[in-house]
């Protein structure tokens, strides 16, 4: 009885690996295109959020709420939707800067959904900062971004970073959305796979499944590094 539990077992691993050699290439392909998707996103969606959370955190008469009108139009709607009227509806306004490939759309449309988290983190971490830390800077003589750099920013980094985990992780598995406008990323390329092999579905998202947890974990990772670090710093400081 053990010896055939054995060979079943082993008939399954042989099965199982002969799948993930066949698709696998695909798969990591696609891990390329989403990859590539989400580091575009990160960095300027978070380059664009942080000016404007920088903006929203100081309560500028004129900016402040046409930032706050961004971000519930933003955020109070789905990222696929957001994705379709930049791919299909803004190119057809006529405006030839606005006629985007599908992904220049995909860049742009992550990026800008990542940013409207990024504002909000930035700027609740700002104002979290005591007012008085304000007054005092210019009580001795520091302009506006003088504060800004030396004092508020610095001690707003340890607010800032959990918080960007998380939205970094969404950014990441937001980019099996883009397929809709024809880019080929980890998911189209999973569902591709499965035309191919229709009785290992399970399977193939599970491998697709590994491939998204190898590039998000890193990233948890790395963003509570750096929070330790930025803790560790301001105990020093102390």
């Amino acid at each position: 009885m053990i010896s055939q539990l054995l060979d079943f077992l082993g008939s399954d691993l042989a099965h199982y690996w002969k799948i993930a050699a066949a698709v696998m290439p695909a798969l990591l392909k696609g891990f390329v295109e989403t990859l590539k998707l989400a580091l575009v996103g990160i960095v300027w969606g978070s380059l664009f959020g942080g000016m404007l959370g920088i903006l929203r955190g100081q309560y500028i008469r004129i900016a402040t709420p046409l930032i706050g009108a961004y971000l519930h139009l933003l955020r109070g709607t789905p990222f696929l939707v957001q994705l379709y009227v930049i791919y299909f509806v803004l190119p057809n306004t006529g405006y030839s800067w606005l006629q985007w490939d599908s992904q220049t759309a995909a860049f742009v449309s992550l990026g800008i959904y990542t940013s409207s988290y990024v504002t909000e983190i930035v700027s609740g971490a700002i104002r979290a900062i005591p007012r008085g830390q304000w007054e005092g800077a210019f009580a001795l003589g520091f302009t506006r971004l003088k504060t800004l750099r030396l004092i508020i920013l610095p001690q707003s980094v340890g607010l800032i970073l959990p918080a960007l985990g998380g939205v970094y992780v969404t950014l990441i598995k937001a980019t099996s959305i883009v397929s809709v406008v024809g880019i080929v990323e980890l998911m189209r390329q999973a569902d591709i796979s499965i035309v191919r092999f229709p009785g290992d579905i399970l399977y193939i998202y599970f491998l697709a499944g590994a491939l998204y947890f190898a590039f998000c974990f890193p990233v948890l990772m790395l963003v509570g590094r750096l929070e330790e670090r930025s803790k560790n710093g301001r105990m020093v400081r102390t």
